[in-house]
C-alpha cells in the first residue's frame, strides 16, 4: 500500500453555527451541558461513547450524558467513528482526512498518523484533503473540555454495511491490541429524521433496544428492514464491535430526547440518544 501523508491542519467547518465560534462561549457552553448531567454509577470501563450530532442547541445537551461519564478520566487515544453526509467523500468505504491536526475554537488535536497507517495495513483507508463533515467535527470540543489531552484518530464511513463495520471494527481492535485501556472510541450517530414524535419513539425506542442487548446483526438486520432508523448505525455497529472484541459487554443508553424538546415542535423530529459501552 502506498505511503500515507498527512500534512496540515484541519480548520473547523461549524463553528460559529452548530456550536459557539468563541473559545470563551464554547466552553462556558459545553460546561453548563455537563453541570445539568446528573450523577450516575457505572460499573466497569468505560471503552465507548454514542453520542449525537446535531447542532449543539439541539442536541448537545444530550451528548452531555455520554462525555459527563468520562470527564477527568484520561485516555492516550480517542478513536472517533462518524458517518458522511456528503456524496462527494464516498470515494472509499471508510475514509481519513490527511491532516495533522484538527483545529476547533479550543485548540489544535494531534492526529494519531501512526494509528492510521498501521489500521490502513489491515483494512483500506480512503485519503481526503478537506472535508467539511459535521458529524465527526462536532464531538471534538466536548472531548477537549473533558480530556487533558488525546491523540485523535478521525474516521468517517461512507459503507455502513453489517460487514463492512464488522470487518472495519476487528480491524480497529487488533490494531489497539493490548492499549485497550488508554483508548476511547466515540460513535456519532442521531436516529430518526422528521417523523411525527409518536413515530420517532417508536423507532427510537427500537435501536436503543439492539444496542443495550449488544445485538450488532440484530441492528443491522432491523436498520434494513426500515423497523429502525439511525443515520450512524454503522458506527454504532463498528464501535460495539471493536469495543466487544476488546472485552467489552455491556451498553448502555443514558439519556434519551429528539428535538421537539426543545423546539417545541413535534410534528418533525430528529431523535438523540447518549450511551456508553463497558467492560
Amino acid at each position: 500500500m502506498a505511503v500515507m501523508e498527512f500534512h496540515g491542519v484541519r480548520e473547523p467547518a461549524i463553528a460559529g453555527t452548530w456550536y459557539p465560534g468563541s473559545p470563551t462561549a464554547l466552553r462556558r457552553t459545553i460546561e453548563d451541558y455537563l453541570s445539568r448531567v446528573p450523577a450516575q454509577t457505572l460499573a466497569g470501563e468505560i471503552i465507548g461513547l454514542i453520542a449525537p450530532h446535531a447542532g449543539y442547541m439541539y442536541s448537545g445537551q444530550v451528548a452531555a450524558y455520554a462525555y459527563r461519564q468520562v470527564k477527568g478520566r484520561q485516555y492516550d487515544r480517542v478513536i472517533v467513528i462518524s458517518p458522511v453526509h456528503r456524496a462527494y467523500i464516498a470515494r472509499a468505504q471508510a475514509v481519513v482526512t490527511a491532516v495533522e491536526y484538527y483545529r476547533t475554537p479550543l485548540g489544535d488535536i494531534p492526529v494519531d498518523v501512526g494509528f492510521l497507517r498501521r489500521l490502513a495495513d489491515r483494512i483500506p483507508l480512503g485519503l481526503l484533503r478537506d472535508d467539511d463533515e459535521h458529524s465527526l467535527e462536532i464531538q471534538l470540543p466536548f472531548l477537549q473540555v473533558i480530556l487533558s489531552s488525546f491523540h485523535l484518530v478521525p474516521i468517517m464511513l461512507a459503507d455502513q454495511s453489517l460487514v463492512f463495520c464488522q470487518d472495519l471494527g476487528q480491524a480497529l481492535a487488533e490494531t489497539v491490541g493490548k492499549d485497550a485501556g488508554g483508548v476511547l472510541f466515540v460513535a456519532s450517530t442521531d436516529l430518526s429524521h422528521f417523523y411525527h414524535d409518536r413515530t420517532a419513539r417508536v423507532l427510537d425506542q427500537t435501536f436503543i433496544r439492539y444496542v443495550e442487548a449488544y445485538d450488532v446483526p440484530g441492528m443491522a438486520y432491523a436498520v434494513s428492514q426500515g423497523k429502525t432508523e439511525a443515520c450512524g448505525a454503522g458506527p454504532v455497529m463498528t464501535v460495539m464491535t471493536a469495543c466487544q472484541l476488546l472485552g467489552a459487554r455491556e451498553a448502555r443508553i443514558l439519556h434519551y430526547a429528539n428535538s421537539g424538546d426543545v423546539t417545541g415542535d413535534f410534528t418533525r423530529v430528529v431523535g438523540y440518544a447518549a450511551g456508553v459501552i463497558l467492560r
